[in-house]
């Protein structure tokens, strides 16, 4: 937590404590018989509020958060013995020298007297440190979840890159006339990756116009060796979705069928979306069973693809996996969230000065 939050909660706290402590006096004043404020109740009072303010921000952070919790009850135990002294032995030898100053009532009605509002006081403190601390472990807990997913998206560039230049050093050493679109389909993409890619979310129009184009820079290398089909259906502009999460699947399905056989090579992608915002992606490729392919389930781009479902869209997605009858099929549900309007003006401005950059 920075400091400036550190300060802002200092100040919520003062005048947090300043309002429980005149609701807790109220409280402790009330007398329906004699309505009204005395001067011993004042002092009385005080005499409570500054033990509480030394259990509060002396033995609490001191001994009992650093679980020196022996020491922290002894410390509180000897602090009430040292509140009913000073009440029993000055207090009332001050106000009340011919009635309550001539005997001491007892060590059980003493600590009535006295537990209920430090109890009530300290308490309220512990709950607010508690909150406080929640607090940071929330941020903390957001900021692993970052990093994290900032992770295994740097992770997914270079394994992208390094797949699609030996493509293109291949082409490039026959001297292919493909070679220019692939640079330039390629080139599209990593713009993407690079430029656009930079937030936890990007319009589902984008990421599907870029998932397009990634699948025709994998079908160049298929050429007349099968039929790859792409499909989009019912696709509305104002959701949005984690980039670079669907590619992965894509990419898997080239590199089963192509790994495993040189023709028949059938890849079917299609992806909808229904009324209720939930994304229906579904891949599917033939293979044929060879010990070279039998790993390919459990790559590098698919173990972070799953990472991030899972810190990403926890609850919110449901994916299968299968392959059966020479066939490998992928089945993910996504419940996308809807973009506001702030949202929707920055991507069209980044997606601007992107172009002209």
């Amino acid at each position: 937590m920075d400091k400036m939050k550190k300060a802002f909660f200092k100040s919520k706290e003062f005048y947090f404590q300043v309002v429980l402590h005149a609701l807790v006096f109220i409280f402790y004043s009330f007398d329906k018989k004699n309505p009204g404020i005395k001067p011993y109740q004042v002092v009385f009072f005080i005499n409570y509020a500054m033990s509480t303010l030394f259990i509060s921000y002396y033995l609490l952070p001191k001994f009992f958060y650093n679980k020196k919790h022996f020491r922290f009850f002894t410390d509180v135990l000897l602090t009430v013995v040292f509140v009913i002294i000073v009440e029993e032995l000055v207090l009332e030898q001050i106000f009340f020298p011919d009635t309550k100053g001539r005997s001491f009532p007892g060590v059980f009605f003493s600590l009535l007297d006295v537990l209920p509002i430090i109890t009530i006081l300290s308490g309220f403190k512990f709950a607010w440190d508690a909150l406080l601390k929640q607090n940071e472990v929330d941020e903390l807990k957001a900021t692993v979840a970052e990093s994290k997913l900032q992770l295994l998206k740097s992770q997914i560039n270079p394994h992208f890159l390094f797949n699609n230049l030996n493509n293109l050093y291949s082409y490039a050493i026959e001297n292919s006339p493909k070679t220019p679109t692939i640079i330039l389909e390629l080139s599209s993409v990593l713009r993407y990756m690079l430029y656009e890619c930079r937030e936890r979310y990007v319009p589902l129009a984008k990421e599907l116009e870029q998932m397009e184009n990634f699948t025709k820079l994998y079908q160049l290398q298929i050429e007349e060796r099968g039929e790859v089909n792409f499909n989009i259906h019912h696709i509305k502009t104002n959701y949005q979705i984690a980039p670079l999460i669907l590619i992965v699947f894509i990419e898997n399905a080239f590199k089963h069928s192509q790994a495993s056989q040189s023709e028949n090579i059938y890849i079917d992608i299609s992806i909808d979306v229904t009324e209720e915002g939930i994304l229906i992606f579904k891949c599917k490729n033939n293979f044929h069973e060879v010990s070279n392919t039998e790993n390919l389930s459990h790559g590098i781009g698919l173990e972070n693809v799953k990472k991030r479902l899972d810190l990403i869209y926890a609850d919110k997605y449901e994916l299968s996996i299968n392959d059966a009858d020479n066939f490998y099929v992928v089945e993910l549900k996504l419940y996308l969230t809807k973009m506001n309007e702030n949202e929707m003006h920055h991507h069209r401005r980044s997606t601007t000065s992107t172009t002209y950059s």
